[in-house]
């Protein structure tokens, strides 16, 4: 029992002696403990005020990207739309009606204008545009007038239709 009874004691002597040692260590030499006072500082520039400008002008950046893009999208898809509603069978059934409706009007023109029978003057009202035309020895005259009342004046010398 004895030696049992000195180690505990020894074991114990050992444990204060070492924690002596360590509070010793830890108030005579206090140059070990280094430390600096704790200082906040905001990372945001919207707080700190470093580099705001810079901050807000790429903020600016990122938003006018952001819209310009959403103006985009929007701008592609009613182009999408106008460009499907164009190619639709009716779209181009109807094109292709005018084409044939303004062909014929333009070979009536020239057959009234030189055909068996020419005329010497007529006029053609058409969408709102009035086409006039005027045959004397020399000259044809086509006068346009638009919707506004402006018109275009177009002169063929007669003598030049010759093949």
């Amino acid at each position: 029992m004895m030696k049992t009874w000195k180690a505990y004691k020894r074991r114990q002597i050992k444990t204060i002696l070492l924690f002596i040692i360590v509070v010793s260590v830890l108030f005579f030499f206090p140059a070990f403990l280094l430390g600096d006072e704790m200082v906040f500082k905001f990372k945001s520039p919207s707080f700190s005020g470093l580099n705001t400008s810079q901050h807000y002008l790429t903020i600016e950046n990122q938003q006018f990207s952001r819209k310009q893009t959403i103006e985009d999208d929007k701008q592609a898809l009613l182009d999408e739309a106008e460009r499907e509603a164009n190619n639709s069978t009716l779209a181009r059934f109807i094109r292709n009606l005018e084409s044939r409706v303004y062909a014929k009007l333009s070979s009536q023109l020239v057959e009234s204008l030189f055909g068996e029978n020419p005329q010497t003057s007529g006029s053609i009202e058409l969408e709102g545009n009035t086409i006039e035309y005027e045959v004397d020895d020399e000259y044809i005259t086509l006068t346009v007038t638009d919707e506004k009342g402006e018109t275009t004046t177009i002169t063929f010398p007669l003598n030049s239709f010759t093949f």
